[in-house]
């Protein structure tokens, strides 16, 4: 099939106008009519309705225009692959991370990375599940557990920990526990264990609940447990990467604590020399440096 008029066509698809995408296309009106109508000759179907407000993709139009629409995405990730890899960090770099550390840890610090890069642009997909990096559902993936994955450049980033917080607000009003029995008169917010978190989490969680817990919320993520914390609901079980970020809330029962929780980033061995996916991975590796320094200087373990 002729590309060309595959290329019009998503073009016209796009715009929703002959006009418009003749002007997109440096093409006339009249040149942008014949295409399509040679299209639709070729393919004997009709790919759009004629109205007056503008154009209106038929069923078949709606086909033909998701196949084009992942061709011309294709072409523009590969166009931009090409480049990265021989000139300047642009164009769209898809990374992945669980919801609680892209929400609470990796937004936020972001705007560091597009202040040195501003023709970046990152697609972050916030997903529980593993996704599958050789088969390019993402670039680059930042994980609480070392990826299995084989084909992979992986990094040890850090380790963290599942501990608990609460805010002065409630502590005042409720009272500090001082051991676990304590508990008993506190709410306790966590991770449903039944929900997708790391293990070391789940492990932690499960042994809190063994103890007689007066009343409690549990949150399918770390985001909607602090939330909970910062209003002054009960004591959270939150990962301690928050505390740089939140240093008003108050450290609860310090010996208890989960096991060490590895992070890693990882990234397919074809991508060894992609700029885009070097300037992200130095500039992550600077953030937890820089999380380190402000940890230490405030004498958190």
């Amino acid at each position: 099939m002729d590309w060309d008029k595959l290329r019009i066509f998503h073009a016209v698809a796009d715009a929703g106008s002959l006009t418009h995408a003749g002007d997109a296309l440096h093409l006339s009106q009249s040149a942008v009519s014949r295409q399509i109508r040679a299209l639709e000759e070729a393919l004997d179907t009709t790919l759009f309705h004629r109205h007056a407000r503008g154009l209106i993709l038929t069923e078949q139009g709606e086909l033909l225009f998701d196949a084009t629409a992942s061709m011309v995405k294709r072409i523009d990730s590969a166009t931009a692959r090409i480049r990265d890899s021989e000139e300047e960090v642009f164009g769209e770099l898809k990374v992945t991370t669980t919801h609680g550390f892209g929400v609470l840890w990796l937004a936020p610090r972001l705007t560091k990375l597009y202040e040195k890069y501003p023709d970046l642009k990152i697609d972050l997909m916030l997903e529980e599940r593993v996704l599958d990096l050789p088969m390019r559902e993402a670039d680059v993936a930042i994980r609480m557990k070392e990826p299995s994955q084989a084909d992979l450049i992986r990094k040890r980033l850090m380790s963290i920990r599942m501990r608990m917080y609460a805010s002065p607000a409630y502590l005042e009003a409720n009272g500090l526990p001082e051991s676990l029995e304590d508990l008993s008169s506190h709410r306790l917010i966590c991770q449903n264990p039944n929900s997708a978190q790391v293990l070391s989490g789940k492990a932690l969680v499960q042994k809190l609940l063994t103890y007689d817990i007066r009343t409690g919320l549990t949150v399918n993520n770390y985001f909607g447990v602090l939330q909970a914390v910062i209003a002054n609901l009960g004591i959270g079980v939150l990962p301690d990467y928050i505390i740089e970020d939140f240093p008003h809330v108050v450290r609860v029962l310090p010996d208890v604590e989960s096991n060490e929780v590895p992070v890693f980033l990882a990234y397919p061995e074809e991508l060894r020399h992609s700029k885009r996916v070097t300037a992200f991975r130095d500039f992550v590796q600077d953030e937890i440096f820089a999380h380190r320094r402000q940890l230490k200087a405030m004498g958190a373990d």
